[in-house]
């Protein structure tokens, strides 16, 4: 790929189904030149349910998909495929995959003042206590307090984010994580950003809530810089995007409309399997 292309080529973005939209509606606010391939595998949501093996599984296959259409580097905009995946996939692919995972807790160990992180995610992110082992990494004094909050998903999908029922289950979720004396809060899953001011509102202003999606786009950024394969706008050019499903088109294409800061005319469905 010759340095031009390499530049112009897109990021390519998945997710187990429309979570990760959050992390490429961050993508296309922070790099507004690049170009973006999106896949959710709406056919095989949810993944929070699923073992490590069939996630990487999925993963591999996805990747396989998104090299077909070009791109220069790859984002896994789910916590759990980044939690339960994103290792296996890095060694085996010759182009950068990165998580959102480490950006999230970075962001966390540099944002508590008390040593003291919580984090919410699905069952499978929270079971893996992914973000926990990668905070002591980091921070090994940093208490980490992970919860389980799966009711967020479906309540995001059915558009249920203003609805009062969404109220109740912020409170009955995250009533014993305001007691504990926490200043940090990771949304560890790409679901939970759509909630965020419900959630802050509800946590209060002493505890910073940190969003995944926006540091990922900001560590992509840094990392095309790094490579020399920042779209820098020298080929003039709209940037374009482009989103696959594994079913469910349309259900995608209108809650995608919900979440993109741009109107998003046409998703096209793949046979995932056969990668």
């Amino acid at each position: 790929m010759s340095l031009e292309s390499r530049k112009t080529a897109p990021v390519g973005v998945f997710d187990s189904g429309v979570g990760g939209l959050t992390v490429a509606r961050e993508i296309s606010r922070q790099l507004p030149l690049e170009n973006i391939v999106y896949f959710g595998d709406t056919a095989r949501v949810p993944y929070g349910s699923k073992s490590q093996n069939t996630i990487i599984r999925f993963s591999e296959q996805i990747i396989r998909f998104l090299k077909t259409k070009g791109v220069k580097a790859i984002v896994i905009a789910c916590n759990t495929a980044s939690a339960l995946a994103l290792d296996a996939v890095k060694d085996e692919f010759d182009i950068p995959v990165m998580g959102v995972v480490i950006p999230g807790a970075r962001a966390a160990v540099e944002a508590t003042k008390k040593r003291k992180v919580g984090v919410v995610g699905t069952d499978a992110t929270v079971q893996s206590g992914m973000y926990t082992k990668i905070i002591h990494g980091m921070a090994p004094d940093i208490e980490v307090i992970e919860k389980a909050c799966p009711l967020f998903v479906p309540l995001v999908e059915e558009g249920f984010k203003e609805h009062h029922v969404t109220q109740e289950v912020i409170e009955f979720y995250l009533e014993s994580m305001r007691s504990t004396g926490i200043d940090a809060m990771i949304l560890g899953c790409t679901h939970y950003p759509l909630l965020r001011s419900r959630i802050r509102d509800y946590m209060g202003k002493d505890i910073q809530i940190v969003n995944p999606a926006y540091e990922t786009a900001m560590d992509l950024k840094a990392l095309l810089r790094e490579q020399n394969m920042e779209n820098d706008g020298t080929t003039a050019q709209h940037s374009r995007y482009e989103f696959y499903v594994s079913d469910m088109a349309e259900k995608f294409r209108k809650f995608a409309n919900t979440v993109m800061p741009f109107d998003v005319p046409t998703t096209n469905v793949v046979n995932i399997e056969e990668y």
